[in-house]
This record gives structure tokens, C-alpha cells and sequence, in this order.
């Protein structure tokens, strides 16, 4: 993982949900390491939650949204559900310009 983008992992108590936390900017340099790492943490974690805090992502281009519908549509197929939350305003706009906002649990564009 590059020095500009980040995750971070954090456990909860329920026993349900696994939250990963990213931040830098999102790109297509780092969009498949970005996927790569959080696909196989939704796949070999016991939780049923994946919540991606993407608050601190100050950049995110189309393929690394790409790279996120990936991640959610493998942990999906596994039983692992995931959100995205507390978007910073890029993000929050990439996802509703492109009609994703539902997918990731997110309010669509007004």
C-alpha cells in the first residue's frame, strides 16, 4: 500500500461487523491493492458487516468506485454485506453522479 492511501482495520464488539477506515486519494494507481485488501478481509473475517469509512478519502476516481463494487459484490456473494459511511464530499458525489449511492447505503443525489 502506498504512503497516499491507507486502511486501517478495526474489530467490534457485536460480533458482527468489521470496519475499515480509508484514507489518501483513491486511484487507479492503488484502486487494486485498495480491493484486493479489502475483499480478502471481508472474505476470511467471521463478520457478517463490512463498514467502510470513507471520510478521509480526498480523491476517488472511476476505477477505484469500481474497485469498491468489486469488493461489494465479493463480499456480498459471501454473505458479508457492506456500507460505506461518513463520506467525504468526493466520494460522496463520485457515488451519486454515478447512481451507486443505494448500493453502498448511501443517500442518492437530490
Amino acid at each position: 500500500m502506498s504512503a497516499s492511501t491507507v486502511i486501517t482495520y478495526e474489530t467490534s464488539d457485536d460480533g458482527v461487523t468489521l470496519r475499515a477506515a480509508l484514507s489518501g486519494e483513491l486511484d487507479l494507481a492503488y484502486a487494486d491493492e485498495v480491493r484486493d485488501d479489502l475483499t480478502a478481509a471481508a472474505l476470511a473475517s467471521a463478520y457478517r458487516l463490512l463498514r467502510i469509512d470513507v471520510s478521509d478519502v480526498t480523491m476517488i476516481d472511476s476505477y477505484a468506485l469500481g474497485a469498491l463494487v468489486s469488493v461489494r459484490n465479493a463480499a456480498v456473494g459471501a454473505g458479508v454485506a457492506v456500507t460505506l459511511v461518513n463520506p467525504s464530499p468526493p466520494v460522496l458525489k463520485a457515488i451519486q453522479v454515478t447512481g451507486l449511492a443505494e448500493v453502498f447505503g448511501l443517500p442518492p443525489l437530490d
